[in-house]
């Protein structure tokens, strides 16, 4: 039961402390604890502070106090506040201005500003910029203050920093809203600045007018040679492209006549073979067609020839057989067989002369007795008489036959195988 007792008095103190003793601060504050002493530099301060932490306040010895560091919006507003040269302005600004939360600005601001209310904070920034606003004002022409904003917003800042940073506070920002004078000041600086502002720009926009047309009469110039340029880069470049296209067109002909020659003496080697057979094959045929029908037809005219020969040479052995028994029975005969012979023979020998003997005119008629002689002088008249009139020598013809030799004088015998031929 103690030991419960004594937890339960453990959490309920703790829970108090946590309550009542143990702050947190927030990041847009600064917690004060006042009460114990603290050296800081070189000098004592009789509080402790945290930013953006937590802490635990000792109890009856220390005091929590809270300041806030959001903005304050100020809206200034000065009247006839004299410039330099004596021209009362009128200027309308607003300021952002907070507590200082780093050191050691931020000491200024609880010993000055601690434990005040906002709106009196805001008030005392706002008396002291506007105190500030006058005396930078009269340090200014109002040409200066009108022309640069800017520069009088900076030269206010420099000048409110100091009295800003002796209450603690800081200034963010100033903006120059607006300025303005009674007596129109303002208004004809800026009727002339105006004026002068037409006058430059008219001036400006004459001066580009004309380096606008300067630039215009460049740019054409350029344009003009860069296109002259182009048109002869075009022509060079057609130029070479036709000389290209030349040599590849050459190249290409003198190429196709080549593969047309190599196709063509490529198909003439490749046909040599065939030719070579077709001769070969034309050469058969030439045997098959020609040389062996007339070496055939020559063995054959040969063995006709052979056998012909063999005819006329036996038809001859027997004429010569029949001519020389002839002969025979002749010698045998005598005179009388071969006178017989002549008579039978002379009458178609005498046909047969007659018939190729043209008509001739008779010169001389010799009258033979066929009374008186005998008929191998009757024969030998007749034969004399037809040299005469005719020009054909029966006796001569006899002999070389090969007969009996026979003359003028001598009676004509001829034998069956003899045979007159006509000179």
């Amino acid at each position: 039961m103690p030991i419960l007792i004594l937890l339960l008095l453990a959490g309920g103190l703790g829970t108090f402390t946590i309550k009542n003793l143990y702050y947190i601060c927030q990041p847009n504050e600064v917690l004060i604890f006042a009460g114990s002493t603290r050296k800081m530099g070189s000098r004592k301060v009789g509080y402790r502070l945290v930013k953006g932490g937590s802490s635990i306040r000792t109890p009856l010895l220390e005091k929590v106090m809270k300041m806030n560091l959001t903005n304050m919006i100020i809206e200034l507003k000065v009247s006839n506040a004299y410039s330099k040269g004596g021209i009362p302005l009128h200027v309308d600004g607003v300021a952002n201005i907070k507590i200082a939360g780093e050191e050691p600005t931020i000491h200024n601001a609880i010993e000055r500003l601690l434990g005040k209310p906002r709106k009196e904070i805001e008030k005392m920034a706002k008396e002291t910029l506007e105190g500030n606003l006058r005396g930078v004002l009269a340090s200014l022409t109002p040409e200066q203050v009108n022309e640069d904003k800017t520069a009088f917003a900076k030269s206010l800042l420099d000048e409110a920093e100091e009295d800003l940073e002796k209450l603690g506070l800081v200034l963010d920002t100033l903006q120059i809203q607006n300025i303005s004078d009674d007596v129109r000041y303002l208004d004809s600086i800026g009727r002339k600045q105006q004026a002068d502002l037409q006058r430059d720009a008219r001036i400006a926009e004459a001066e580009a007018k004309a380096e606008s047309a300067i630039q215009t009469a460049e740019n054409q110039k350029i344009t003009a040679v860069r296109r002259l340029e182009r048109d002869i880069g075009i022509s060079q470049a057609a130029a070479e492209q036709r000389t290209q296209d030349a040599l590849t067109m050459r190249a290409a002909v003198v190429a196709e006549a080549e593969a047309e020659i190599a196709a063509s003496l490529a198909r003439i080697q490749a046909d040599v073979p065939v030719q070579q057979e077709r001769i070969k094959q034309i050469m058969e045929q030439l045997k098959a067609d020609v040389i062996a029908p007339a070496e055939a037809e020559c063995k054959r005219a040969i063995a006709q020839a052979k056998g012909n020969a063999s005819t006329i040479i036996e038809e001859g052995k027997a004429q010569a057989e029949g001519t020389r028994s002839l002969a025979e029975s002749w010698l045998t005969a005598g005179d009388s067989a071969r006178d017989i012979f002549l008579l039978q023979k002379l009458e178609v020998l005498l046909k047969t002369l007659t018939a190729t003997v043209p008509d001739v005119g008779v010169q001389n008629v010799t009258v033979i007795d066929t009374q008186s002689g005998n008929l191998a002088t009757q024969a030998a008249a007749f034969m004399t008489q037809l040299k005469q009139t005719s020009g054909v020598d029966l006796a001569g013809a006899i002999n070389r036959v090969g007969g009996p030799k026979f003359d003028d004088s001598t009676p004509a015998v001829l034998s069956e195988d003899s045979s007159v031929m006509d000179n």
